[in-house]
């Protein structure tokens, strides 16, 4: 690419690249040249933009997690109108799942990547963690109004659901698929305990 011509949004560019080349081809594969290749763009390019290949991911892990708590965390709010499964769902389902799948396992190809999140957006405010943490917020508000059994323990419904998603998400279904085996759960989960399943 000649020099001098602007690319917009480099960074999303090259962070959804990061998320085709994990996909296809797992983390073991990641690499300066395989990324701006996947991007169609000059393999020096991501240098332009960040300090080295280390400070690159941990770019795209903070912007991924960030978007993934963003999502969850005006569900809270929701407490008390439309669907409760609905509600869930919506929070769960927001993010694209190959961006949790790619989140995930690069996580757990570098172990160093969770410190370096926190370190930038705070403990238990990023990611699944903070999804977790606004769901039982909202099913807490939603026992409260009564939509949602007395019995219910919203904390430990929360952390089944943000399981369900991260390991449905692994199993690397197609998206309709994930959303499917999710909503299903949700539903169950509080049918079960007899709220819930009003009309979305």
């Amino acid at each position: 690419m000649p020099r001098g011509v602007a690319i917009p949004e480099v960074r999303q560019q090259l962070f959804a690249a990061v998320e085709q080349v994990v996909v296809r081809d797992g983390p073991g594969k990641l690499s300066g040249r395989a990324i701006t290749g996947e991007a169609g763009v000059a393999t020096g390019l991501l240098y332009a933009h960040f300090t080295d290949f280390d400070d690159f991911l941990a770019a795209y892990a903070v912007d991924r997690s960030f978007l993934i708590s963003a999502a969850a965390a005006t569900l809270p709010e929701r407490a008390g109108t439309g669907s409760v499964t609905a509600n869930l769902g919506d929070a769960l389902l927001s993010t694209p799942p190959t961006t949790l799948l790619t989140l995930t396992r690069l996580i757990a190809s570098r172990p160093q990547l969770p410190g370096l999140v926190r370190a930038v957006l705070g403990d238990r405010t990023a990611g699944l963690d903070a999804v977790e943490k606004a769901v039982a917020a909202y099913l807490t508000e939603e026992r409260r109004l009564g939509r949602l059994a007395a019995a219910a323990d919203p904390a430990a419904l929360a952390l089944a659901l943000v399981g369900v998603l991260q390991r449905v998400t692994l199993t690397g279904a197609p998206e309709a698929e994930v959303r499917a085996r999710v909503e299903s759960v949700i539903t169950t989960l509080l049918t079960s305990l007899g709220g819930g399943v009003q009309p979305r």
